[in-house]
């Protein structure tokens, strides 16, 4: 069976791991009793984690024509002769409205009916509630036909197993595709050296002489040096000796006073100089590890400057303006044991300068580092638990980052128990 990334704007993600089967349409009839049959909406819906009898009712209202699921035989009809590009473009916007995550974009959302009959989808992986316009056909359809609530099904154990496959199978590539670009240089440097060999003669030919060979050659021309005939001397009475040791004791004092003068000063607008420092960077297109050599302070110091840097100026959106900037943060991180702690931190500083639209975002922001493999969830988790174990536990950092961590924790115990 085919299958197909969920949603458009991933359909050029070859490690995406929510798929979903291509549709398969049939035309049955003939005359005004023509229909159009999806002969695989129940695995289509089954894959969008949706009653198929949802799907069904959505191309009927998008296409203004009578629209039937069977749920005994599992068969979607709908009248008229429609062809599967036009039912796959209407099945991309069901997606988009009923199964993405409005927040982060992850289809891994279930179906809300709150009580005051608005419907929602509250996200798994990073913890959003978006509300579902209730100018929608299908929504009255939904609060009259709401979905069962169904917890650690097989199908999200299975898009958690997907999704360890996809980070092994990414990583096996990566070190693949070094392998082949360090071959390929290697190659490449020594056909150059080999064809500059030939082209030039040896390299004997076009070794300059040692300088002690120019000299040599120099003052057999006859040509003397115009130094040979000065003579340097040095005053070596008390009292010359004497005035030198002053100025030198003088100059020393002098360093030494406004070194007391100047480091209170330094150390009360450090951190601010830091975060000048990385923006002053930033717009000189200077590289991420350039910026964090060039900053003085210690390595939290250094990943809160440089985190705060980035989103100099933003309002929200926070987590889509550091996948952007996803190079920077990798510089932080490097392959050092714990160094993802320094991140986390930074994050948590960020979050915590009466930043309300930060805050509201955090949950948002870790997912999104999450996703492009600058976090992994064992720092997350440890992070998290010395977070609210300490004594700005009632933070709501903790609150709102909540929902993803206990994501990441259920994930893991479930792929422990298969």
């Amino acid at each position: 069976m085919a299958l197909q990334n969920i949603g458009a704007s991933n359909s050029d993600d070859a490690f995406y791991r929510y798929k979903m089967p291509k549709m398969i349409t049939k035309i049955e009839g003939r005359g005004n009793g023509i229909k159009t049959n999806i002969v695989n909406m129940v695995d289509v819906a089954k894959a969008l984690a949706r009653p198929a009898s949802y799907t069904t009712k959505y191309f009927g209202c998008e296409l203004g024509a009578q629209s039937k699921f069977d749920e005994k035989t599992g068969v979607s009809l709908v009248n008229g002769s429609h062809d599967t590009a036009k039912l796959a473009g209407i099945l991309e916007n069901f997606i988009k409205k009923y199964v993405q995550c409005y927040g982060c974009g992850n289809p891994e959302t279930e179906i809300l009916i709150t009580k005051t009959q608005m419907v929602q989808l509250k996200c798994a992986a990073c913890g959003f509630v978006s509300d579902v316009d209730m100018r929608d056909k299908l929504t009255s359809f939904i609060l009259k036909n709401p979905p069962e609530q169904k917890k650690n099904s097989k199908d999200t154990k299975a898009m958690r197993r997907a999704e360890k496959e996809r980070l092994k199978e990414g990583e096996m590539a990566d070190k693949v595709q070094k392998k082949l670009s360090q071959t390929k240089d290697g190659k490449k440097s020594k056909d150059k050296i080999s064809t500059k060999k030939k082209g030039n003669g040896s390299d004997e030919d076009h070794v300059s002489p040692p300088v002690s060979q120019a000299g040599d050659k120099d003052n057999g021309s006859g040509e003397e040096d115009d130094d040979d005939d000065v003579q340097w001397q040095t005053d070596t009475s008390a009292a010359a000796a004497q005035k030198r040791i002053q100025e030198q004791l003088s100059a020393v004092t002098a360093d030494m006073v406004m070194l007391s003068t100047e480091e209170p000063e330094k150390k009360v607008v450090k951190k601010k100089s830091l975060v000048d420092g990385v923006k002053d960077n930033l717009n000189a297109g200077v590289g991420p590890k350039e910026i964090l050599t060039s900053l003085t302070g210690s390595p939290q110091e250094k990943a809160s400057a440089l985190f705060e840097g980035l989103l100099d100026g933003v309002e929200k959106g926070f987590a889509k303006h550091l996948v952007k900037k996803k190079s920077y943060l990798a510089a932080v991180v490097g392959d050092e044991e714990n160094s993802q702690m320094l991140l986390l931190r930074a994050v948590e500083d960020f979050c915590g300068k009466s930043n309300p639209n930060a805050v509201k975002e955090v949950a948002l922001v870790l997912k999104a580092l999450y996703d492009v493999d600058i976090i992994e969830e064992e720092y997350v988790v440890k992070w998290y638990e010395e977070g609210t174990s300490g004594g700005n536990k009632s933070s709501l950092i903790w609150k709102n980052a909540k929902p993803f961590v206990e994501w990441l924790q259920s994930a893991e115990s479930e792929s422990e128990e298969e």
